[in-house]
């Protein structure tokens, strides 16, 4: 088996599905002759050509919506934004369009769409190109939000999406994109969609995360354990739909719950999270829940990134604070 760093993987996977299915394209900035900004496109147009991978002019907007005409029309579609933080213009096809042609269509229509783009913070990047802003999509019915963590589940997860009926968003942590390698199977598998990952087992507390947070969380569960603290740590996968089954499971073990992500606190998906558990599993509780997350501003310049991101610090003081209470 191939050891893979999460670029490779998803190129694997993109290769892959382009090679079995036709219908399968690539448009956006870059992303042909030079291989997208972090070379996740890297080699594919030179084996399947510029009409399947299409670089596009620095418009958005008009890479997704012409991905949603193409998917309309029989094709597969791969929408690359080059970074998150160029994700709200496109806002206007995804909400008007691409989330909700199934039910304008009374199901006569579908719309077999990805739309990729590297997301969040931890590589010191400039303004716009840092933000982690899944809930914002979360809260659009009609398309799925998908975070891998790992090599393994971003080719599996890269695959479901290409052959899922409905739009998706995949967003790719950039501050891992080469800092872990997996070994990959040879030969296809895929990881389904709005299934989550019990990553590690434990009793003391229930740690829910996703994307670059799940390196961070299992550092602080590392470090608790040596106190005595068995965290159990839930990588979600899919923001939405979400997995509640496997979130109440352990929430009902544990009886404890610590949220991390990089997003601002307000309104972000740790809020949602907290207010299913109080839904389904209130009465399984020892203590309040506490959430880990970045801050209520724009993302700082670099010199600040590291004081924004959660780190294995604050979230082991947050997983003290819970086991105590």
């Amino acid at each position: 088996m191939p050891k893979c760093n999460l670029v490779e993987a998803i190129n694997l996977g993109l290769k892959e599905e382009m090679e079995k299915d036709p219908a399968v394209m690539i448009l956006g900035e870059d992303v042909g002759r030079e291989g997208g900004v972090f070379r996740v496109t890297d080699g594919l147009q030179a084996i399947y050509g510029p009409d399947r991978v299409v670089d596009t002019p620095l418009a958005e907007s008009g890479i997704v919506g012409t991905a949603f005409g193409l998917a309309l029309n029989g094709m597969r579609p791969i929408a690359e934004i080059q970074f998150e933080g160029f994700l709200p213009p496109t806002l206007d096809q995804i909400i008007s369009h691409v989330s909700r042609i199934r039910t304008r269509s009374r199901g006569r229509h579908s719309c077999p769409m990805v739309i990729r783009s590297p997301y969040g913070g931890g590589i010191r990047a400039p303004e716009h190109h840092s933000d982690a802003n899944e809930a914002l999509f979360a809260h659009i019915p009609g398309i799925k939000v998908v975070i891998p963590s790992n090599p393994y589940d971003a080719k599996g997860l890269i695959i479901s999406a290409i052959r899922d009926p409905d739009p998706v968003l995949f967003l790719e942590p950039k501050r891992i994109y080469r800092a872990v390698r997996q070994e990959i199977p040879d030969g296809e598998y895929t990881v389904p969609t709005g299934e989550a990952a019990v990553v590690q087992e434990g009793d003391s507390l229930t740690v829910i995360c996703w994307g670059a947070m799940v390196r961070e969380v299992l550092r602080a569960a590392e470090a608790a354990a040596a106190e005595g603290i068995n965290a159990e740590v839930i990588d979600l996968r899919t923001i939405s739909p979400m997995d509640d089954e496997t979130i109440m499971d352990s929430v009902r073990k544990t009886g404890r719950v610590v949220v991390v992500h990089e997003a601002p606190k307000t309104c972000g998906v740790g809020a949602e999270i907290i207010a299913r558990i109080n839904e389904k599993a209130f009465y399984h509780l020892e203590g309040p829940m506490i959430r880990v997350t970045g801050f209520d501003t724009v993302m700082p310049l670099p010199k600040l990134e590291n004081i924004y991101l959660p780190d294995q610090e604050r979230i082991l003081r947050a997983m003290r604070q819970v086991v105590e209470a």
